[in-house]
């Protein structure tokens, strides 16, 4: 049996001194941003003079050009759309106009989602790698765990955004809206605030919930050794598992889907599930690698950074899959209520959105397709590092895709104002995470000491 020392970690005053410089820089860039936003200096409709809305679409090709299937396709979805929301446009359209501060909630709502989903990530690896009993993470367990730290933030932060920015980005939440629109009226059972807000209270607060427990028993372990603990974590982490399984399906519902009211996805879950989790993959690998070249984790070797290097490639495609097969079937039945939601993305407003459509499938698939294929890219530092902050980049583009279309319409997309604001909210979303992470992980210690699989993973070889 392999003697373990206590490793402990040390927050000091240089990393916290860094990350409050990040902050300040992130709020000075996002004040500014906002300034410009006030503006109008940064509002692709504005700078074009061009303010159609959804019903002032023009078709994108004549019907003589009907040998482009895509095109068609594209054609025939706006033309449903202009004549499908003939009903409902004079409900929308006084609930429906653009203020610079919608893009400041978009930005806020967007950061948000994205944290919240790398935070419970941590908690869900730790919970999978207990109930699978798996041996090689033994000695990265507490890793996985510190994510979770960030989930009380993210719970006061959901709540509070939620009440601040409802009316800007859920329109289904406007007084008197379902009496004008029958797809909006079918789902007041689902989509109402009491429902909805207790929904969010019971997710948030369940998954904080779990993150505590299983902290506690992880602590206890530590403190105790034994088995009895190490049982506890087990059967706590299944019943979050099944509880995560439900509610992060409904977190995507509620929170993001429900943007896009009259549009929905069966996959939309998964998709999100998908998104969230290789993200925080890619977090957990940044912070192992941090934490060895701070001296910390000598239980952990290369092989173990090669297991999370495959992890990172397996759930890229992963990821891929679920994104594919929720385009191709939409784009093989070519039914207009579905294909809207793409077709928004790629052809509608200017094709505004259409660059980070592509940059979306280039990061998230193609680059750690190609960068993390062979074996030895897995087992070099440098490429883990430029692969996870790849994939950290392209997934924020993702929900920022997923957000911000169904919001801004014409005033969102890829422009100089992403320099500024999106940014800037970033950095201090980033920051003020990673503060509270590295914070979380001083109130445990590093390695799982009394773990039964400790040794298994100390001689884990791929």
């Amino acid at each position: 049996m392999v003697e373990m020392v206590e490793e402990n970690f040390e927050f000091t005053g240089k990393a916290k001194s860094t990350l409050f410089k990040v902050i300040a820089v992130g709020l000075v860039l996002a004040a500014f941003g906002i300034f410009g936003l006030s503006q109008g200096w940064w509002d692709p409709a504005h700078a074009s003079g061009h303010h159609a809305s959804l019903m002032e679409q023009p078709l994108l090709v004549e019907h003589t050009s009907g040998h482009d299937e895509a095109m068609h396709q594209a054609n025939e979805a706006i033309e449903h759309a202009n004549a499908g929301h003939v009903e409902n446009h004079g409900a929308h359209e006084e609930h429906g106009g653009y203020t610079f501060m919608k893009r400041v909630k978009v930005g806020l709502w967007v950061n948000n989602i994205y944290f919240l989903g790398l935070a419970i990530v941590g908690v869900f690896f730790f919970a999978i790698n207990y109930v699978t009993w798996s041996g090689w993470s033994a000695g990265l367990t507490r890793v996985f765990l510190s994510l979770g730290s960030y989930l009380l933030v993210a719970t006061i932060l959901t709540l509070g955004l939620f009440f601040f920015s409802s009316h800007d980005l859920f329109h289904w939440t406007h007084d008197g809206i379902a009496e004008t629109d029958h797809i909006i009226a079918s789902k007041t059972w689902y989509l109402n605030l009491p429902f909805y807000i207790g929904r969010m209270v019971v997710i948030l607060g369940g998954w904080s919930l779990f993150h505590y427990f299983l902290k506690r028993e992880a602590k206890l372990e530590d403190n105790n050794g034994g088995v009895l603990h190490h049982a506890r974590i087990i059967n706590w982490s299944a019943g979050f598992i099944v509880f995560f399984g439900v509610s992060s399906s409904m977190g995507a519902w509620d929170w993001i889907m429900s943007i896009d009211t009259h549009w929905f996805s069966t996959l939309f879950g998964w998709f999100v599930f998908s998104s969230w989790f290789v993200s925080g993959l890619a977090v957990i690998t940044l912070l192992t690698i941090f934490l060895k070249e701070a001296g910390y984790l000598k239980v952990v070797s290369t092989e173990h950074l090669h297991d999370l290097g495959k992890y990172l490639f397996a759930f890229s495609i992963f990821w891929t899959y679920i994104w594919f097969s929720q385009f191709i079937l939409y784009y093989y039945s070519n039914i207009p209520e579905e294909t809207i939601y793409f077709v928004e993305r790629l052809f509608f407003n200017m094709g505004n959105y259409a660059p980070i459509f592509v940059i979306n499938l280039l990061i998230n698939f193609l680059f750690p397709f190609l960068f993390l294929m062979t074996r030895g890219s897995k087992r070099v530092t440098i490429m883990l590092k430029v692969a996870a902050i790849g994939i950290l980049i392209g997934h924020w583009f993702d929900f920022y895709l997923m957000i911000a279309p169904g919001v801004l319409k014409e005033h969102g997309g890829l422009n100089v104002g992403m320099l500024f604001f999106e940014v800037g909210v970033t950095m201090v979303f980033g920051g003020l995470f990673v503060f509270t992470v590295l914070k979380g992980l001083t109130t445990i210690g590093l390695i799982a000491k009394n773990h039964p699989f400790l040794e298994e993973s100390i001689h884990h070889h791929t």
